[in-house]
C-alpha cells in the first residue's frame, strides 16, 4: 500500500486552510489538516495483459467503487461469486431496461401544472407551459435521474450513462425545454454502452444540441462555429497535446452544419436545404486536404455525415475517448508509459471494433493495470460518488406515507447536497463539463477546497445520525443498523469495523485506525464483548434501550469513518 495516498488529503487541506482567510478557517480543515508535503500519487505501469491475481471482496470490490455509485454488501457477494472475467462481463451486459418516464411530482396544494398534466402523470409529451412548469419539469427530471442511480442495478450503466452527460456537455437551462432535456437524457441512456461512432451522428442532430450550441441557428448567410468548433476540440479529434486541425477547418465544418433546424412542435430536428451553404468545403492537411463537395437540396444532409467520417478516421479520435475513459475509470495522469501501453492499444481495440464501446471497457476492466495497487484508491471521489454513493450504499428510501411531492423534495435534498459540493446534475459549468474530469494538472483535487471538505464531512454526519426532513412531514434517515445486520458477523468488532471499511474507504485503514473505530463500538473498554454482547441483546431483543446501545456507538462509529481522508478516496 502506498503510504504518499495516505496523507494526500491531509496535505491538501493544509494548503487549502493556510490559503485561507486566518479569521474564517474551516474548524474541519483545522482538526484533520497535518503538516506533510503533497507527493505526487504512484501509479500503476502494469498493461492491459488480463489480470490473473487474487480475485476476492477486496477486488470485487475495487471494481464496483470505480462502475457504480456506491458499495452494497449484495453486489460484492455477487461478483465474489464469479470469476474476474464473469464479473466485468455481468457489468456490462446486466443493462436495464428503459425507466419509467418521469412524473408530475411537484403539484402541491397551492400550485397545479397549467397544462393539466396530472399529479402522477408523466409530463414529456404535455405542453411547453410556462418557464415557471418548465423550471419545476426540469428539476424533476433531475431528480428522476438521481433516483435511477440510487436504485440502479448491478451494472456499470449508470456510470456510463454520466460519463456521456460530461462528455456531451448540454446545460439544460440553456436548453430550456424539460421535454428536450428528457430526450437528449434518452439518447445517451439508450447508447450509453453502444457505438460511439453512432452516438456523436446522433447528439449531432439531436435538438438539445442543437439549442444548446445556437446549431438551429446555423445558416448559409450567417455560419455558427460553435457546435461546429467542439465536435472537434472536444467530443472528437480533440486538441489535447498537439495542434492538429486548423481555425480553417472549423470554419468549413460550420459551413457544412448549416441547414439543421428544429421543429418546436414535434421537439425533432428536420434539414432545411435553404439554409444550407451549397459550395465545397476545403479541409487542411491534418484532413488530408480532403474536399466536401457541397450538394443542394436534401441531400445537403449527407455532408454532415460525410464529415464525421472524416473525424472517426483519425486515430486520434478513437485516442482521445479512450484516454477519457481511461481517467474516468482508472486514473487522470497519463503519461507516456500509459500512453504506449494501455492508451493506444485500447485504442486500436475501439477501431478493429468499429467504436463499439464494450470492447474497450471490457479489455480495461479486467486488465492487469486496473486491478494493480496503485489504480486502487488513487483518485477523490465525486460529488455523486459521495452522495448517490452513500444513499446507495445504506439503502435510503422515503417514507411509505409520503405523498409523490413529498418523495420529491426528500430526493431533490440530496441531489442539493451533491449541487452543495460542486455537481449539478444536467447542469455542467459548460460544453467541456465539469474541470474535475479534463482541468490540468489538478484534475479531481478541484472537488476539494475549504469549503468542501468540511460540507462533505457535514453531509455523512447528518446521513449517519439525525438524518433530514427537507420540508417534509417526517425526518429521512438511513437505517445503520439493517446494513450492519446485512452482515453476517456483525457482532465481532473487529470484522464490522474491517467490513465497513471496505465498502466506504477508498483504502484501507491504518492499524492505528482500526483500533480507533473499534474502540467507539467498545465503548472505550478492552475487550471485545463490550460490543459483541451489546449486539447479540439487540439481536435477540430489540427494545428500545437494547437497540439504543447499539445504534448510538455504530453511528459515532460510522461518523469517525466517513471524516478519515480515505473516505474521500475511490
Amino acid at each position: 500500500m502506498s503510504t504518499n495516498r495516505r496523507g494526500f488529503l491531509e496535505a491538501l487541506a493544509q494548503q487549502e486552510a493556510e490559503a485561507h482567510n486566518a479569521n474564517n478557517e474551516d474548524r474541519i480543515f483545522k482538526k484533520y489538516a497535518n503538516s506533510a508535503l503533497p507527493t505526487v500519487l504512484a501509479k500503476s505501469t502494469a498493461g492491459l495483459n488480463p489480470y490473473n491475481g487474487q480475485w476476492g471482496e477486496a477486488e470485487a470490490t475495487h471494481l464496483i467503487r470505480r462502475t457504480m455509485f456506491g458499495v452494497k454488501h449484495s453486489d460484492v457477494q455477487a461478483l465474489t461469486g464469479m470469476s474476474m472475467s464473469q464479473a466485468v462481463d455481468y457489468l456490462l451486459n446486466n443493462i436495464p431496461g428503459t425507466p419509467a418516464a418521469p412524473i408530475n411530482d411537484y403539484n402541491t396544494n397551492s400550485y397545479t401544472d397549467p397544462t393539466g398534466v396530472p399529479s402522477g402523470q408523466t409530463w414529456i409529451n404535455a405542453p411547453y407551459g410556462d418557464g415557471n412548469v418548465n423550471g419545476k419539469r426540469r428539476a424533476s427530471l433531475k431528480v428522476w435521474w438521481l433516483k435511477q442511480m440510487v436504485h440502479q442495478n448491478l451494472s456499470i450503466n449508470e456510470k456510463m450513462v454520466f460519463f456521456w452527460h460530461n462528455h456531451f456537455g448540454v446545460r439544460y437551462a440553456d436548453v430550456n425545454d424539460a421535454r428536450m432535456c428528457y430526450t437528449y437524457h434518452q439518447l445517451l441512456r439508450s447508447n450509453a454502452l453502444g457505438n460511439f461512432k453512432t452516438l456523436v451522428t446522433e447528439v449531432t442532430f439531436n435538438p438539445a444540441m442543437l439549442k444548446f450550441l445556437n446549431g438551429y441557428l446555423n445558416t448559409n448567410t450567417a455560419p455558427d462555429e460553435n457546435y461546429a468548433r467542439e465536435i472537434q476540440e472536444l467530443f472528437t479529434v480533440s486538441k489535447e497535446n498537439n495542434v492538429n486541425y486548423t481555425e480553417a477547418d472549423v470554419q468549413q465544418a460550420a459551413r457544412i452544419f448549416t441547414g439543421w433546424r428544429i421543429n418546436t412542435s414535434t421537439l425533432t430536428s428536420y434539414f432545411d436545404p435553404t439554409k444550407h451553404d451549397t459550395g465545397n468545403k476545403q479541409f487542411s492537411a491534418f484532413y488530408n486536404n480532403a474536399v466536401v463537395a457541397g450538394q443542394a437540396g436534401s441531400n445537403g444532409a449527407n455532408e454532415a455525415h460525410q464529415f464525421i467520417n472524416m473525424l472517426f478516421n483519425k486515430f486520434e479520435t478513437a485516442r482521445y475517448i479512450c484516454k477519457k475513459l481511461y481517467r474516468y475509470f482508472v486514473y487522470y495522469n497519463i503519461d507516456s508509459s500509459i500512453m504506449s501501453s494501455v492508451i493506444d492499444p485500447l485504442a486500436q481495440i475501439l477501431v478493429a471494433n468499429n467504436f463499439e464501446i464494450k470492447p474497450v471497457l471490457a479489455a480495461l476492466l479486467k486488465s492487469q493495470h486496473f486491478f494493480d495497487m496503485d489504480s486502487r484508491g488513487c483518485f477523490i471521489r465525486t460529488p455523486l460518488d459521495l452522495v448517490v454513493g452513500t444513499a446507495r450504499t445504506f439503502g435510503l428510501t422515503m417514507p411509505n406515507n409520503f405523498s409523490l411531492n413529498e418523495d420529491f423534495l426528500g430526493w431533490n435534498y440530496l441531489r442539493n447536497q451533491a449541487v452543495n459540493l460542486g455537481l449539478d446534475l444536467g447542469d455542467p459549468p459548460n460544453v467541456a463539463g465539469w474541470p474535475c474530469f479534463y482541468q490540468t494538472p489538478q484534475f479531481y483535487e478541484i472537488w476539494l477546497n475549504s469549503f468542501t471538505l468540511g460540507a462533505r464531512m457535514r453531509f455523512t454526519d447528518m446521513m449517519m445520525n439525525q438524518g433530514f426532513t427537507a420540508g417534509t412531514s417526517a425526518t429521512i434517515k438511513i437505517d445503520i443498523l439493517a446494513v450492519a445486520a446485512q452482515f453476517a458477523q456483525a457482532e465481532n468488532p473487529d470484522l464490522l469495523v474491517d467490513h465497513f471499511a471496505s465498502m466506504m474507504l477508498g483504502i484501507e485503514p491504518g492499524q492505528i485506525e482500526h483500533n480507533s473505530l473499534k474502540a467507539i463500538l467498545l465503548s472505550n473498554q478492552s475487550q471485545n464483548y463490550y460490543w459483541s454482547n451489546a449486539w447479540n441483546n439487540y439481536v435477540s431483543n430489540p427494545d428500545v434501550a437494547n437497540t439504543n446501545i447499539v445504534k448510538s456507538r455504530l453511528a459515532s462509529m460510522l461518523t469517525a469513518l466517513t471524516r478519515l481522508g480515505e473516505h474521500q478516496l475511490s
